[in-house]
């Protein structure tokens, strides 16, 4: 499989994202990833890959493009538990100026992107999104519901808050299916959220399955930080691709 860096243009500057995808002229399906809150680098280009060997063409975009290209941070430390706080004090301002409206323009930007190339299946996409990139996958969804038809949420946080526009709000306009993987004892998603979430969605009538993976803290999924959770992480793999088979088969 072959990954590249690709340029996407979006009505507020020019988003940097990898393209990862298998061998072969295809039509492939596509797949978008969006990243968690430590930005593109190599761990990321490692799970585009594991998907892109199933048959799917994977972009992972650059959320935090607005900044400047990635990598915006040093991320020599990552696994260094003591330097989460100080990567966190300045990613922080870059989660919050991801508004609804933001990521809506982005995605549509993304999925355009993918449309016009020859190497991609015509049709809807699906989203995998880790911790805010989770959070993010189910503000594009609930955006474009004809577009993507389904999304895999991984140790998202903050996806049920008291502000008006809180994510769980907008579910009433998904038609396709979701998954989400929680961490356990995660403070920004804790239990009483969750059935928040689940309340909303069995209301709205969508498709999901919701579980709590014991034992995985917030970040599970992610091999290059002290979060990391084995189990967690493989049970991630099977959820995923399950989710995919079914909605959005390769072959």
């Amino acid at each position: 499989m072959q990954t590249t860096t690709v340029d996407i243009p979006t009505s507020d500057g020019t988003a940097d994202a990898s393209l990862t995808r298998p061998d072969g002229d295809g039509p492939f399906p596509a797949v978008l990833l969006f990243m968690d809150a430590f930005g593109p680098r190599p761990r990321l280009v490692e799970m585009a890959e594991r998907i892109a060997e199933r048959g799917y063409l994977v972009l992972t975009p650059h959320l935090f493009y607005r900044a400047g290209r990635a990598p915006l941070f040093d991320l020599s430390r990552l696994g260094e538990a003591d330097q989460r706080g100080a990567l966190f004090e300045k990613i922080v301002p870059l989660i919050g100026a991801l508004t609804p409206d933001a990521i809506s323009r982005d995605t549509d930007a993304y999925l355009d992107f993918l449309a016009a190339r020859d190497d991609v299946r015509p049709g809807p996409a699906v989203i995998t999104g880790y911790c805010m990139g989770g959070t993010n996958a189910l503000r594009a969804i609930e955006a474009y519901p004809d577009r993507i038809a389904a999304v895999a949420s991984f140790h998202a946080g903050r996806v049920v808050t008291d502000a008006p526009d809180s994510p769980h709000l907008g579910v009433g306009s998904i038609t396709g299916e979701l998954y989400f993987g929680h961490a356990d004892a995660d403070q920004s998603m804790t239990p009483e959220q969750i059935a928040t979430l689940e309340q909303a969605l069995d209301a709205a009538g969508v498709r999901y399955r919701s579980e709590v993976y014991e034992g995985a803290h917030h970040g599970f999924t992610m091999a290059d930080t002290p979060m990391y959770h084995e189990q967690g992480t493989e049970r991630h793999w099977a959820a995923l691709f399950d989710l995919l088979d079914r909605t959005l088969p390769a072959s």
